[in-house]
């Protein structure tokens, strides 16, 4: 065949049997009924976060979950409107305690399960974490558990009102070991300045930690914060409450010898 013989051109049209895919939308969530990827628009927000969100399967129970069970007693924390917590719950006389990254939520639920008296608002943004919690709370029967999915400091900033919290846990944050990254962890002044100021007088901060410099620059700034007075008389650590359950991950730095400090701080 010569140089000059003339090709024809491959056909750019689909098959009639094949029509053209719409495009993805962006940012399509995965699960359209449940949580949004980005409530907020919090990447938009010129803001250090002192979380990472973490990209990991979900199985087939926790979506499930997040299908059937989100629009109930599920909510995205868009920062545009202000809960009514007493509406969230069912029960305008229940106390709330906002708790801040669950992980999987076996300890969320073993509290809930324990104190059926008191409402938690459990905020993160692991997807199979959330859709984990929500069918722990399913199968053992837990109305006083709510799964809000975003930035906990729009949730506290943007849509809790003056002293609407009964308590709030922060149990094993993040604690960002490298210098560099010291800004991001989230108990630092201006936090607790936000958060006292959603917490109702005598509502208790509770942090845990097994990272011993964290916990340190926690009792550090916690002591210094003028709208919070320390739970314990000599003004150190608190033993390990009952009510806390041994988590998992706590067990494991327990397994390593890390030791794991509570504290516990009264709003003023």
């Amino acid at each position: 065949m010569s140089e000059n013989s003339t090709y024809p051109a491959p056909s750019l049209a689909r098959p009639l049997d094949r029509p053209a895919a719409p495009p993805r939308a962006r940012r399509e969530p995965m699960f359209p009924e449940g949580p949004a990827p980005d409530p907020a628009g919090s990447h938009h927000e010129r803001r250090i976060r002192s979380f990472q969100p973490r990209r990991s399967r979900v199985t087939a129970g926790q979506g499930d979950a997040l299908r059937r069970l989100w629009p109930q007693w599920g909510l995205d924390i868009d920062g545009m409107r202000r809960l009514d917590l007493g509406e969230l719950f069912g029960d305008p006389a229940l106390p709330v305690v906002l708790e801040i990254g669950f992980g999987m939520g076996e300890a969320t639920a073993q509290m809930a399960a324990a104190d059926p008296g008191t409402g938690i608002l459990a905020c993160d943004v692991h997807t199979p974490g959330q859709g984990h919690l929500l069918g722990l709370a399913e199968r053992n029967g837990l109305k006083n558990v709510r799964v809000a999915n975003g930035d906990a400091i729009i949730l506290l900033r943007e849509m809790l009102a003056p002293d609407a919290l009964a308590g709030i846990r922060v149990f094993f944050p993040d604690p960002w070991p490298k210098k560099r990254h010291h800004k991001r962890r989230l108990i630092q002044p201006e936090f607790l300045s936000l958060a006292a100021a959603r917490l109702a007088p005598g509502g208790v901060l509770h942090c845990a930690t097994d990272w011993e410099p964290y916990a340190e620059q926690m009792l550090e700034v916690l002591s210094a914060a003028p709208e919070f007075e320390n739970t314990q008389p000599d003004g150190g650590f608190a033993p390990r409450p009952e009510f806390r359950p041994l988590t998992r991950f706590e067990s494991q730095g327990l397994d390593k010898g890390h030791v794991v400090r509570d504290l516990m701080f009264r709003r003023r």
